[in-house]
């Protein structure tokens, strides 16, 4: 695996190396020792898939709180999404700055999110998959969320005629440090 940092120290792009032949290819996508071999230790402990139909769906931006702060790795398995995310570590030097990627079913990158980071992402194509790994599991009571179009972040997303929003991820309160 090729580990690309970001602009938001801490959060990677994550490119497979693969292994070709005529018959298609082969690729790691998770690898404990790779991972902490750049300071990651990891323990995944759920998977999680998220299918949107419709071209244009946001879901997102959600973290959960300390203790239950937790790490993601993302991959679009099917179709194409604008991945993105928010630093909110208030003693980053990149804190409330955001970072998009394209994630598609051709580049096979992975975005790795740190804790303590907000995630989300809008379908760039109708039927649209994703698949992530998080380090903790779900606490509802954890559970927090910064708005889409939240003016303290002025994310550029890129298909912005119809976004189709649920009305919980279009509901949280502007975001105050």
């Amino acid at each position: 695996m090729i580990f690309k940092e970001t602009a938001l120290k801490g959060a990677y792009i994550i490119e497979p190396e693969k292994y070709e032949d005529e018959r298609g290819y082969f690729a790691r996508v998770f690898c404990e020792s790779e991972f902490e071999s750049h300071g990651f230790k990891l323990n995944m402990v759920q998977s999680n898939i998220g299918f949107s139909r419709k071209k244009g769906t946001i879901r997102g931006l959600h973290y959960q709180s300390s203790p239950y702060a937790e790490v993601k790795l993302i991959r679009c398995i099917k179709g194409s999404i604008f991945d993105v995310i928010i630093d909110l570590r208030s003693d980053s030097s990149t804190y409330k700055q955001w970072f998009g990627i394209e994630l598609n079913s051709k580049n096979s990158q992975m975005l790795l999110v740190p804790e303590n980071f907000a995630h989300g992402y809008q379908s760039l194509v109708d039927n649209s998959e994703v698949f992530y790994q998080v380090s903790q599991f779900y606490a509802s009571d954890a559970e927090r969320g910064v708005r889409w179009d939240d003016p303290a972040f002025n994310i550029q997303w890129p298909e912005m005629i119809h976004p189709i929003i649920s009305e919980k991820d279009n509901s949280w309160p502007d975001f105050l440090s």
